[in-house]
């Protein structure tokens, strides 16, 4: 009895289990290593395209900001030379017009003095007269190209502006402000005035003179 009683307690006894040797038991760093060491899903082609162009969006950015200040630069450079330019041309404008104006009104005196020989000529057809007005007509053609017009000024309104008052007469004929004569033509050069014309101005009719022995309206 006594044996069969201990053979049922063997019977129920644990069993020791023996780990396998071949098996090693998973710790957290194992477990860790092994996410590690497993692969990453690959990205999709977009995702990949924003990580690889990130660096270089960034460093476009500075140079687009460059390249605006140096097209600006060189924009302002070029209408500073283009002022330049034609500043440049206006100022030799001026030169040669300035120039013109000198060479041209030295020449008015010799077209005065012939002026001056014709009016005394008394026989138009004679050679010399001819061939004095031959080279005034020349003179005046040369004028004429160079934008030169004459200035008559009688008969005209007396301006200031254009004319020149020598003196002033009276006159029964001609009304008071007008140019009743003119020592010297003026002229014009280009819409502008380069000599005055030299007048004299009429100051109206006289002033009417009682005579001694005309009756007096004052009485005593």
């Amino acid at each position: 009895m006594f044996s069969k009683k201990k053979n049922s307690e063997h019977d129920t006894a644990p069993i020791p289990v023996t780990p396998d040797p071949a098996e090693t038991p998973v710790t957290d760093a194992a477990a860790n290593e092994a996410d590690a060491a497993t692969p990453a899903e690959p990205l999709d082609s977009a995702a990949q395209a924003d990580v690889t162009a990130g660096p270089a969006v960034a460093a476009a950015i500075p140079e687009k900001e460059e390249l605006l200040i140096l097209k600006d630069r060189y924009a302002r450079l070029m209408a500073d030379f283009d002022n330049y330019r034609k500043r440049q041309l206006r100022e030799r404008e001026d030169w040669i017009k300035r120039a013109n104006e000198e060479l041209l009104g030295d020449l008015l005196p010799v077209i005065d003095h012939l002026e001056l020989a014709l009016a005394q000529a008394t026989d138009p057809a004679a050679p010399f007269v001819v061939g004095v007005k031959l080279v005034y007509d020349q003179f005046l053609a040369l004028l004429d190209r160079h934008g030169m017009v004459p200035l008559d000024a009688k008969g005209e309104p007396f301006d200031p502006s254009y004319h020149e008052a020598l003196s002033q007469m009276n006159s029964a004929t001609v009304p008071a402000n007008i140019v009743m004569d003119q020592f010297r033509r003026g002229w014009l050069l280009g819409g502008r005035l380069l000599r005055p014309a030299q007048v004299i101005v009429s100051s109206g009719a006289p002033d009417p003179v009682i005579a001694d022995n005309e009756p007096s309206n004052v009485t005593d």
